[in-house]
């Protein structure tokens, strides 16, 4: 049986709950806390600018799209926000970051213009920040003030603890976002790592029918794909897990189109749609524009970030960077195909070579581990748009792992909107390399996140799991799976260990926040790789003070 997964999405059918909050108020002095709640040797600039309006009152609200903050470094972090009245020359926007939520210790300030040229969205890389301390932000602009923002800088060195929350796939038409809401009171949170399908860019009831988009029509043109953030960016749930976190982020294909490559997408046609060049070119503008990411000169959105000694999170794109075309057949497979492409694959592997760090985790968007519904002896490959379909691209990045950062790699996945545990091996069909009892052959883990409500695999509404039972008859190297549910990651990262903590929702269809529940807690322990079921989830640490829900 060979499922591809543009099948898969077609054909795709639209516990107890845990409290996912730690305790507000304060952080502890140890460990386990986060980094930096109101250092009180913090510098406190004496000479920052102030805000002051005196032109004429608007009373339409100037900043519907909220705040957002995103690629921390140890010294600065990337501040965003819209200017929603869009006039032609609006008031200077000014900004302002600070140790507390009543901006009485403020250590950065200044003003952003912005225009039409960039649809009135404003990014700031707001510098001259110290290591590992919670900040919070806000924006001031035609005599009205923004919500309030909460964000971390990296630390610098000594981290024993980090958590993340893992995301992906959040498709509007399929649902509520109850996972960004409930990542948003998950407050003892280092970041927000999501892998692609920020938006998508269908058009109304083409794929889902939960909610409208805007436009109702498929996004071409720079305006389209504008106003499809523009309305991710005004729902309430999306906003408030935006402004209490950092996201770090990358893109997948429904930023531009589905089943996207280098220089083509399977959900676009040049003779009705127009040149792909430029559909993709107007995708890349407005993910820039709406972003909280740091440009680079190269175009490229791999980067690398570091922990504190503890973690090198390095961001691919497997998807619109040197990505050669997916194949139907793969004996026609050589080295010239490529996943990331020969600069990107570079990259990584000065990357991991350079890396000190107890960890290294790769995020990127689609499945490493192969897998199939063919139990034969062929075990043919059901995803061909996944590293599946590009076997000496894989080799290849097995190869970068094994040489440089064996025993201590975890790879997160997005893309496939399911809930996946694997031990990443050369062959896991195969004796010599992969023992299915032992799990000795593993390289490194992968653990992958279910969509934030984007359909799973032929759900048939009662429950059961058909789809999940094939695979995992099949695929001894698949640990642990949910091939229906919906939620989110808690990434726990210890020096020990890494704990994956899978958190799924009963429904994403009713604007009513269901109840959520832990489904699964898969760990991986450092020098030995490879999937361990644990019975309990990660207790959350001690938290910074929240970013208020309302304007401050």
């Amino acid at each position: 049986m060979n499922v591809t997964r543009r099948d898969w999405l077609k054909t795709c059918s639209a516990g107890v709950g845990a409290a996912l909050a730690p305790t507000l108020g304060g952080c502890d002095d140890g460990a386990e806390g986060p980094a930096g709640c109101a250092p009180a040797d913090h510098p406190i600039p004496a000479d920052l600018p102030t805000y002051s309006y005196g032109g004429p009152a608007v009373t339409d609200p100037v900043f519907v799209h909220g705040v957002a903050s995103g690629d921390p470094s140890a010294d600065a972090v990337v501040l965003w926000t819209r200017v929603s009245p869009g006039a032609a020359t609006p008031d200077p926007v000014f900004y302002e970051v600070a140790l507390d939520v009543g901006f009485s210790r403020r250590v950065a300030a200044g003003t952003f213009a912005t225009d039409a040229s960039r649809d009135f969205t404003v990014k700031i890389d707001a510098g001259t920040l110290r290591p590992g301390v919670t900040y919070y932000y806000r924006f001031h602009c035609l005599g009205q003030t923004s919500p309030i923002g909460r964000t971390r800088t990296l630390a610098a060195a000594g981290v024993s603890r980090l958590r993340f929350a893992v995301m992906s796939c959040s498709s509007l038409a399929h649902g509520y976002f109850h996972a960004y809401e409930a990542v948003a009171e998950q407050l003892d949170l280092d970041a927000v790592i999501h892998l692609g399908d920020y938006i998508y860019e269908y058009g109304t009831d083409e794929y889902g029918r939960v909610r409208a988009y805007e436009p109702s029509t498929e996004c071409l043109t720079l305006d389209d794909y504008r106003t499809r953030y523009r309305q991710y960016r005004r729902d309430p749930q999306l906003a408030a897990a935006h402004a209490q976190h950092p996201f770090i982020c990358v893109w997948d294909d429904h930023e531009i189109a589905d089943d996207s490559y280098d220089t083509g997408a399977g959900n676009h046609t040049d003779a009705t749609e127009g040149p792909y060049a430029s559909r993709r070119a107007a995708a890349y503008q407005a993910y820039m524009e709406y972003m909280p990411i740091r440009e680079q000169t190269s175009g490229s959105i791999a980067r690398a970030f570091s922990f504190g000694g503890l973690c090198d999170l390095v961001m691919l794109d497997t998807r619109n960077e040197g990505r050669s075309r997916q194949l139907s057949n793969l004996s026609l497979d050589d080295d010239t195909r490529t996943m990331l492409g020969l600069a990107q694959e570079a990259f990584l592997e000065s990357t991991l070579e350079a890396s000190t760090a107890r960890w290294v985790v790769l995020g990127q968007q689609v499945m490493v581990a192969p897998f199939t519904v063919d139990s034969t002896p062929a075990h043919a490959p059901s995803n061909k748009d996944a590293w599946d379909g590009y076997p000496r691209a894989r080799e290849r990045l097995y190869d970068a792992i094994e040489a440089h950062a064996p025993g201590r790699t975890v790879v997160l996945t997005g893309d496939i909107h399911s809930s996946w545990a694997c031990d990443l091996s050369r062959d896991p069909w195969n004796p010599a390399d992969y023992d299915t009892a032992t799990q000795a052959g593993t390289l490194a883990v992968e653990f992958v996140t279910p969509s934030v409500t984007s359909p799973g695999f032929m759900d048939p509404g009662d429950g059961s799991d058909f789809f999940g039972d094939l695979v995992k008859a099949a695929c001894p190297h698949v640990r642990f799976g949910n091939f229906i549910r919906k939620g989110f990651i808690l990434l726990d990262l210890q020096a020990d260990k890494v704990q994956a903590d899978y958190t799924h929702f009963t429904a994403v269809d009713e604007p009513m926040r269901p109840m959520s529940w832990a489904a699964g807690s898969l760990a991986t322990y450092h020098g030995d790789p490879k999937v361990v079921v644990m019975d309990r989830p990660e207790s959350p640490r001690a938290a910074c003070e929240a970013a208020p829900r309302s304007a401050g």
